[in-house]
């Protein structure tokens, strides 16, 4: 558009050519924008840009410290131009149409107060406490930077030089010393690590070495052993295989044998015994069947007697009583007594048919019993 200008975001932009503005430090003939645009009339206004970016100023000078000795000290300054309106307006009126100008400006202004902060130390001082030194100079330098709008980001020691006149290098001698004693030392320490390292080296080498040749010693032990056993294996293949069927052939003739020995078991043994068994039980049954015929045999025959003792008892009994007819008996009580003398004559047989039965030979089992009647009294 047309008269619109816009700055850059870090560039203020300074309209000139209207109405004055004012400040706390009295009237501006500009007016400052920044962070946005503005229409400027052509030809009634004039539109001007102030860098608002970091710069950089390189200060290197010569410093002679408390102790009078010279130290070429080398800084550099990171700075700006303030964001304020103030800042602005002040760096504006002094830098607007040089700016590089304030590069050389603020180098000079750090330069006096690095010399005078310089001379009131010490080089070990110096040495030692660098940020102390740079704070020193930037609060030496707010002030003055402050009139001229910038402001100071950082400041930097980069280098301390004593131009030859070997006082640093004084100053380190003895840490030097220290040093290169402590850096011989460990020197020595290395180089002996390093030896030792080497000799173990060297014993693991010929270590090796013994392990590896007893290894193709083992290896070629196993080979000979191999075309050993390859050279044998035709003749003690042959061997173990008739070995083999050798007891291949022991195993079948021993099953063999005991297959026979079971068959003549079943064959003939066992048949045998049954029939041993069979003849005892038919013998033993025969015996039984003999004892049993011959005491019934007996048994039969003494029946036989008893009864023809018992058919003859009463021609005994008759004889008796003839015996008696003949006899002078006088019987005193009548008829019981007559009872009792028939009832003597009747004991008087069955004694003697118990007499004639004992005299007789008895191999049958059990014996007939008789049962005696109860004597008569006597008369």
């Amino acid at each position: 558009m047309f008269g619109w200008r816009v700055p850059a975001p870090n560039e203020a932009m300074l309209i000139s050519g209207g109405k004055q503005r004012k400040t706390d430090d009295g009237a501006l003939p500009f007016k400052i924008v920044s962070g946005h645009g503005a229409f400027v009339v052509p030809i009634f206004r004039k539109a001007s840009f102030l860098t608002l970016a970091m710069r950089e100023a390189v200060v290197t000078d010569d410093c002679v410290t408390q102790q009078g000795i010279t130290l070429l000290v080398k800084a550099v300054i990171a700075f700006k131009v303030g964001s304020d309106q103030a800042s602005i307006a002040a760096a504006a009126q002094r830098f607007l149409d040089d700016q590089d100008q304030m590069d050389e400006l603020t180098g000079q202004i750090f330069a006096g107060h690095l010399r005078s902060i310089v001379g009131s130390m010490t080089v070990e001082s110096i040495i030692r406490e660098r940020q102390t030194l740079a704070e020193n100079v930037l609060d030496a330098s707010k002030v003055e930077m402050g009139h001229l709008g910038l402001t100071v980001d950082s400041l930097q020691i980069q280098s301390i030089d004593d131009k030859g006149s070997g006082y640093i290098a004084a100053l380190a001698a003895p840490h030097l010393a220290t040093i290169n004693q402590a850096a011989k030392i460990a020197q020595a320490a290395a180089d002996q690590a390093s030896a030792m390292a080497q000799q173990e080296s060297d014993r693991n080498q010929a270590e090796f070495a013994r392990q590896t040749a007893i290894k193709r010693a083992e290896y070629q032990a196993e080979i000979d052993t191999a075309h050993a056993r390859q050279a044998q294996a035709g003749p003690l293949a042959e061997a173990q295989a008739q070995q083999a069927v050798l007891q291949e052939q022991s195993l079948v003739a021993k099953k063999n044998a005991d297959l026979r020995e079971a068959e003549l078991i079943a064959e003939v043994l066992k048949p045998a015994m049954a029939e041993a068994e069979r003849i005892k039980t038919i013998a033993k049954a025969q015996a039984e069947a003999t004892k049993l015929s011959a005491g019934a045999a007996a048994a039969e025959g003494r029946i036989a007697l008893d009864q023809q003792l018992i058919t003859q008892l009463p021609e005994l009994l008759r004889a008796a009583a003839e015996g008696l007819q003949g006899a002078n008996l006088t019987v005193l009580n009548g008829a019981e007594g007559l009872n009792g003398t028939v009832a003597s004559l009747a004991s008087q047989g069955i004694a003697i048919l118990k007499s004639l039965s004992a005299a007789m030979p008895s191999n049958v089992e059990g014996e007939v019993v008789y049962e005696e009647d109860v004597p008569a009294e006597e008369t």
